[in-house]
């Protein structure tokens, strides 16, 4: 299963959100990640995609670079 990556690095809210939803709606399961450098962006994308039915981890470690989450989205 091939993984869903969406760069929202630099992008300010709704943007992120708004990405993260279209790919939400393309994948319709699976993983996504969202890589976000806001607590703002963390907070709403993880809150998009609660709402639609998807799990949702944020991993500080994995980001590329330090002041950048990155949001691990699933669904089965």
């Amino acid at each position: 299963m091939s993984v869903k990556v969406v760069d929202a690095r630099g992008l300010s809210c709704p943007q992120p959100v708004i990405l993260a939803l279209d790919a939400m709606k393309r994948e319709k399961s699976g993983r996504i990640e969202v890589l976000v450098d806001s607590d703002v962006c963390v907070e709403n994308v993880t809150r998009a995609a609660r709402s639609q039915g998807w799990s949702v981890t944020c991993d500080e470690r994995r980001a590329p670079a330090p002041g950048e989450w990155l949001l691990d989205l699933s669904k089965e």
